[in-house]
């Protein structure tokens, strides 16, 4: 894994999955023609806000959501976002020993998976979709924005840290 790490921390790299992840975040997802809000970005929802939703998006929307779930979504984002994050922890990280937390969005990765996986299986299912199913499904989601938030905080986190300490040894050089 250190050496998907290392690849991850590359300046190239770090630069096309920067672009990928906003690619995706601000004008695929959004515009995915599914006729609501896509389950999976909100911090959780009840069996009757999904059942609604189910209805929002149509039969159509439902098809949509349920391919653009299973390609986009649990394929090709998680790759690119996980290989941002871990990345940018790998490169930023202060002290060696802590190459490991560069795992942190690998577990998310794989966590979003298998939340991708449970909306996937609501949509195909639908309406035939049970409470405890939909429990789970937004347990999932939840659990997956805390672990993307932790993400967000070590990869933006360690880089200010950085800057920070670089500019303060600045500071301290040129006052000597």
């Amino acid at each position: 894994m250190r050496k998907y790490f290392e690849y991850a921390s590359a300046n190239r790299t770090l630069l096309l999955t920067l672009t990928g992840t906003l690619v995706f975040l601000f004008l695929v997802f959004p515009n995915l023609p599914i006729g609501g809000e896509m389950l999976d970005v909100k911090p959780g929802y009840t069996h009757t806000e999904v059942m609604a939703a189910m209805d929002d998006y149509g039969a159509e929307g439902r098809s949509i959501y349920a391919w653009s779930s299973g390609v986009l979504d649990t394929l090709l984002f998680p790759l690119i976002y996980v290989t941002l994050f871990a990345g940018m922890i790998y490169r930023f990280r202060p002290t060696e020993g802590m190459w490991l937390l560069a795992f942190v969005p690998v577990i998310a990765g794989i966590w979003d998976v298998g939340e991708n996986a449970q909306i996937i299986v609501m949509l195909v299912q639908y309406p035939d979709i049970g409470e405890t199913q939909v429990a789970w499904a937004s347990a999932s989601t939840s659990i997956k924005g805390y672990l993307v938030f932790i993400c967000l905080f070590l990869g933006l986190g360690l880089p200010s840290l950085a800057v920070s300490r670089r500019l303060l040894a600045k500071l301290k050089a040129t006052i000597r």
